[in-house]
C-alpha cells in the first residue's frame, strides 16, 4: 500500500505539471491545429500514466479522470471549446483566461459548472420614474426617482433556486447509500450461498451506487475548493421513461456532456455532409456509444490488466442501436401512441439491468473486483492504523535520562 500511495502522489504531481503546461500555452498559442499538436504529448501521457497504479480505488479512478475525461476536455481545449476554454460571444468582449486552480479542477474532476443565464438587460437597468407636481402657488416641479425594477431581484433569486433544485441531495440519502455499500461488501463473503443471478443483480446496483457516491464526493470537493455551483452527475436514472431519457437526461450526465461535443457533434456534422441528415444522427449515436464502450474497456483494463473481450463495448453498441430504433419508432408514431410511464419505466430499468448483467458485469467478475475492493479497504485501514500508531508512539516516546548517584 505504501508503494501504491507513493506512485499515486508521483502520478498526480505529473498531472499537475502537465496541466500547468496546458494552461500556459493557452496564452501563447492560438486555438487550432497548432495548439492540438502541442497538446498531443500530454494527451498521450495521460493515456498511459494511470498504468503506474494497480489498485481499483486509485488506478481505475485515475484512469477515468485523466485518460478519459481530462483528455477529452483537452481535445476540446485545443480548438477553443469545452469547459477549459473561457466562454466567448460575438456580442461581448473576450472573457479572461480561466485561473489555474479552476483549470485543474475542471480538467481533473468529473464536474460541470452550472452557468445561470444572464438576466435581460432591461431588467438590470434602474428605471426612471418621472413624477410631476403642480402646486397652485409654485411652478411645475419635476422629481426624478431612480427605482429598481421590483421583479429583478426576486426573479434572479428564484432563478438561482430553480437552477440549484435537485443539485443537492440530502445527507441522509448519501448516508443510506454508504450503508448499502457496506452491507453489500458483507454479502459478498457469502456469495457462494446466493443464486448467481441474484449476485449479478446486486453487482448492478453496486456499480450504480458506487459511481454516484464517487461523483457526488468529487462534486462536493470541487464545490468546496472552487466555490462554484455544479450540475448533478446523476438525475435518478431509475425513474427513466425511455432509453433516450436514461442516457440523455439521467445517467452519468458528466460523461454525456463531454461525449456530445467531442464525438456526437463532429460525427453528425461530417455524416450530414456525406450521407444526408437522415443518417447523420444514426451514425453520431452509434459512434458516441462505441467510443464510450472503448473508454470503458480502458478502465477495465486498468482493473484487471487482461486482454479485453470487448463485451463492455458491445454493451454500449447494443444500447446505441436500441436507442436509434426507439427514436425511429417515436418518429413513426408521431405522438399517436405512447406507453404510460408506469409501464415504460420498469421496462427500461429491466432492459438496462438485463443487458448489464449479460455484457457489463462479467468484466467486474473477471478481475475479481468485489474481492479486491474488500482487500484494498482492509489494507488501507491497516495502513492508517500503522501511521496513527507510529505518530502516537513518537508523541509519547520520552527519552529517559539516568539519574546520577
Amino acid at each position: 500500500m505504501e508503494g501504491e500511495i507513493k506512485n499515486f502522489i508521483v502520478v498526480w504531481i505529473t498531472v499537475l505539471a502537465s496541466l500547468f503546461y496546458c494552461h500556459t500555452i493557452d496564452k501563447f498559442i492560438p486555438k487550432g491545429t497548432t495548439r492540438l499538436f502541442t497538446l498531443l504529448p500530454i494527451i498521450s501521457l495521460f493515456l498511459f500514466l494511470h498504468l503506474n497504479l494497480t489498485t481499483i480505488h486509485l488506478g481505475s479512478i485515475t484512469c477515468f479522470f485523466i485518460a478519459w475525461l481530462a483528455n477529452f476536455k483537452l481535445l476540446l481545449f485545443a480548438f477553443g471549446q469545452g469547459p477549459l476554454s473561457p466562454p466567448s460571444s460575438s456580442s461581448s468582449p473576450p472573457s479572461p483566461h480561466i485561473s489555474f486552480p479552476r483549470f485543474v479542477l475542471i480538467a481533473c474532476l468529473p464536474i460541470k459548472i452550472h452557468h445561470h443565464p444572464p438576466p435581460p438587460p432591461n431588467l438590470e437597468k434602474p428605471s426612471k420614474i418621472e413624477i410631476k407636481e403642480y402646486p397652485s402657488h409654485k411652478s411645475p416641479k419635476t422629481v426624478l426617482l431612480r427605482a429598481q425594477n421590483p421583479i429583478t431581484k426576486p426573479d434572479r433569486t428564484r432563478s438561482a433556486e430553480l437552477g440549484s433544485k435537485g443539485f443537492h441531495k440530502s445527507p441522509l440519502d448519501y448516508a443510506t447509500k454508504v450503508v448499502f455499500i457496506a452491507i453489500l461488501l458483507r454479502v459478498y463473503k457469502y456469495k457462494e450461498h446466493v443464486h448467481p443471478k441474484l449476485i449479478l443483480l446486486v453487482y448492478c446496483f453496486h456499480v450504480y451506487v458506487s459511481l454516484e457516491l464517487l461523483l457526488a464526493l468529487m462534486t462536493l470537493l470541487a464545490r468546496a475548493i472552487g466555490q462554484v455551483e455544479l450540475e448533478p452527475p446523476f438525475n435518478e436514472p431509475y425513474r427513466s421513461s425511455s432509453l433516450q431519457d436514461f442516457w440523455g437526461r439521467r445517467w452519468n450526465l458528466i460523461v454525456a456532456s463531454i461525449l456530445r461535443p467531442t464525438v456526437y457533434d463532429p460525427v453528425r456534422r461530417i455524416s450530414g455532409r456525406l450521407m444526408g441528415k437522415k443518417w447523420a444522427s444514426v451514425m453520431a449515436i452509434i459512434a458516441t456509444f462505441s467510443v464510450s464502450g472503448l473508454m470503458h474497456e480502458l478502465v477495465f483494463y486498468n482493473m484487471g490488466r487482461e486482454k479485453p473481450t470487448w463485451e463492455v463495448t458491445w454493451f454500449f453498441v447494443v444500447h446505441g442501436v436500441c436507442l436509434v430504433l426507439e427514436i425511429w419508432v417515436k418518429k413513426a408514431l408521431n405522438g399517436k401512441f405512447r406507453l404510460p410511464a408506469i409501464v415504460s419505466g420498469p421496462v427500461v430499468v429491466v432492459f438496462v439491468v438485463a443487458t448489464g448483467s449479460w455484457l457489463f458485469i462479467p468484466a467486474f467478475l473477471r478481475c475479481h473486483a468485489d474481492f479486491r475492493v474488500r482487500r484494498e479497504i482492509a489494507t488501507f485501514v491497516e495502513f492508517v492504523k500503522e501511521i496513527v500508531g507510529s505518530f502516537g508512539f513518537r508523541s509519547f516516546n520520552v527519552v529517559s535520562v539516568p539519574h546520577g548517584d
